[in-house]
This record gives C-alpha cells, sequence and structure tokens, in this order.
C-alpha cells in the first residue's frame, strides 16, 4: 500500500471510529491492539498493517474485512472459507460439537435443495411450444 491509500485508510477508519463515538483507546481495548497502533494506522504511517489487526479493527468497526483489505491492497481471496473454519472464525465461543452439528445440517439442507432443483424441470411445456 502507498502512502496515499494508507492515509485514505486511515481517513476510513477514524471517520468510522468518531462516528460510533469511540477514543482511540476504546478501540484498542476493544479491538485488542495496541493504542499506538490504531493512532498510527488512522494517521496513515503504517504501509502495511497486519491483516490480523486490520481484522480486529474492522470487527470493532462493524466494517465489511473484504472491503477494508481491498483499501488496504490486500489481496482478498476469491474463494469463501469452509463452513467450519468460517463458523470456528466468526464464532469462537462455539463448542466444536456445535460447528460439526451446524455444519451437518447445512450439507442436508444444500441435498435437499439439491434434489429439489434436480427435480424441477428448466422449461415448462408450456414455454416450448
Amino acid at each position: 500500500m502507498n502512502n496515499e491509500q494508507a492515509v485514505k485508510l486511515g481517513s476510513m477508519l477514524r471517520a468510522r471510529r468518531e462516528e460510533l463515538g469511540l477514543s482511540t483507546r476504546r478501540l484498542a481495548d476493544k479491538a485488542e491492539v495496541r493504542q499506538p497502533t490504531v493512532t498510527r494506522i488512522e494517521q496513515g504511517k503504517f504501509a502495511s498493517p497486519r491483516p490480523d489487526k486490520l481484522a480486529k479493527i474492522a470487527s470493532v468497526l462493524g466494517l465489511n474485512l473484504a472491503d477494508l483489505y481491498a483499501h488496504a491492497g490486500y489481496f482478498v481471496p476469491d474463494e469463501l472459507p469452509s463452513l467450519p473454519v468460517y463458523l470456528a472464525a466468526k464464532y469462537g465461543h462455539l463448542p466444536q460439537s456445535a460447528i460439526e452439528e451446524l455444519s451437518k445440517l447445512a450439507g442436508e439442507l444444500l441435498e435437499r435443495s439439491d434434489e429439489q432443483l434436480s427435480n424441477t424441470p428448466l422449461f415448462s411445456e408450456e414455454s416450448s411450444s
């Protein structure tokens, strides 16, 4: 990320933080990062802030992580993580058994949806005449 991008990213983060009425200290505490880190990112003094720190800050500020990574010039993968990985990252408080059960249920729903789609004709007889 060049200096101009760093400043733009910092300005966006600062504006959102102020919109939420948070101090840099409060944001740092909630994001579990150091307060000078927040200040330096907001001032555009970090050419490449660590993605994990940006993710924590984005979460506290309610910002879309993919959008924030794009502003920071980080690669955003085209693929989504697998459901168990996503659930563990998003809902870290869930026990592994709950993640496994949710993944199984999602798989069953997808199978039912696929069956329903395969039993639906692509074209009705009326539209083919």
